[in-house]
Order: C-alpha cells, then sequence, then structure tokens
C-alpha cells in the first residue's frame, strides 16, 4: 500500500502543537476589513486551537504524517 501523503493545503493552514492539538489562524482577516467590527479583526489576530472533534478529523485526514 502507498504512503499517504499530506494535504499540501492544509501545511499551509494547520500546525500541530507539542501536545498534538491543532492552531489555525481565524478567518475574516484578509478584505473587506473598514466594514468589520474592531471586536472580530482584533479576535483574528491571534491563533486558535481547534476544537477536539475537529481537530481529529484534520489530522487523520489531512496531516496524518504530522508536520
Amino acid at each position: 500500500m502507498p504512503k499517504m501523503k499530506t494535504k499540501s493545503s492544509a501545511k499551509k493552514r494547520f500546525k500541530l502543537t507539542a501536545s498534538g492539538k491543532v492552531k489555525f489562524k481565524p478567518a475574516n482577516k484578509r478584505h473587506g476589513l473598514v466594514k468589520r467590527p474592531k471586536q472580530m479583526k482584533r479576535q483574528s489576530r491571534r491563533n486558535e486551537v481547534m476544537f477536539d472533534s475537529d481537530a481529529k478529523n484534520v489530522v487523520r485526514f489531512f496531516l496524518p504524517n504530522g508536520l
């Protein structure tokens, strides 16, 4: 059976922490920032940790080898 490849798009969007959690950057920060509330822009600056149920699917299907 061939090796499982890591999805290239997932490499750019997600990072794994040392404990195996998945970090990601929130959306709504690219364009049209004038019409976004200040709170949304401020909260989108930092990385966030994904919920466990979603993180399991990301690791299983997109990042089988980790990063």
